[in-house]
């Protein structure tokens, strides 16, 4: 039986708060969600994952990092009132603390966890792809037995980051978690470049 999507595995302190200021890089983010929304990358479906939304994109902050909320695949257009500001991500303790109009989502651990790893990444973007996910070997991957949102998925990241070439690659597949991609960079462009180009290699059937 597949994960379900969208529960919340890490303990979060939470403070309701307003929408994140407007910025550049943050603009830049948000227009990056909508293209994958409209892709199919990120959304809410009744016919995919129980009708659960899916994907969650991030943005890298001097204290932390902003990141869509939970739950909040439907909109075509995302708003800043749909970002969460996670000032403090502390993995080995499964903690994060945040505060915005939402709760962050429930793979910002994980979002977290790919910042640690390298001080350049500046965005992540974490989507649904089963045309890329079923590429198999063509990418780095987590292995099937990791859970998203946790502790083990984050040592899961840090080794692949170590020991592969995904530094050079940008992007890995999360076998545990159907369909599950994430693709990362400097800036959101080019995680998004990465993750759109891998979609264009899936289709190619010569």
């Amino acid at each position: 039986m597949a994960e379900q999507e969208g529960v919340i595995k890490y303990r979060l302190d939470y403070h309701p708060a307003g929408a994140p200021a407007e910025s550049p890089d943050f603009a830049a983010l948000r227009a990056w969600r909508d293209v994958l929304h409209r892709l199919g990358l990120v959304g809410q479906q009744p016919n995919r994952y129980d009708g659960y939304g899916f994907g969650n994109v991030s943005l890298r902050r001097p204290a932390g990092f902003l990141i869509s909320g939970t739950q909040t695949g439907l909109p075509v257009r995302l708003a800043p009132q749909g970002y969460a500001e996670v000032t403090r991500c502390n993995v080995a303790a499964n903690h994060i603390i945040a505060n915005g109009p939402v709760k962050p989502s429930s793979e910002a651990l994980t979002h977290g966890a790919v910042y640690a790893v390298d001080e350049r990444i500046g965005a992540v973007l974490h989507a649904h792809s089963p045309e890329i996910w079923h590429q198999g070997p063509r990418y780095p991957a987590t292995a099937a037995d990791v859970p998203y949102g946790t502790p083990a998925m984050a040592q899961a990241v840090a080794q692949l980051y170590r020991d592969s070439d995904l530094p050079e690659i940008g992007l890995f597949t999360m076998r545990g978690h159907t369909d599950g991609v994430v693709a990362f960079g400097t800036t959101a462009e080019q995680a998004g470049q990465r993750l759109v180009a891998a979609l264009a290699r899936s289709l190619v059937t010569v």
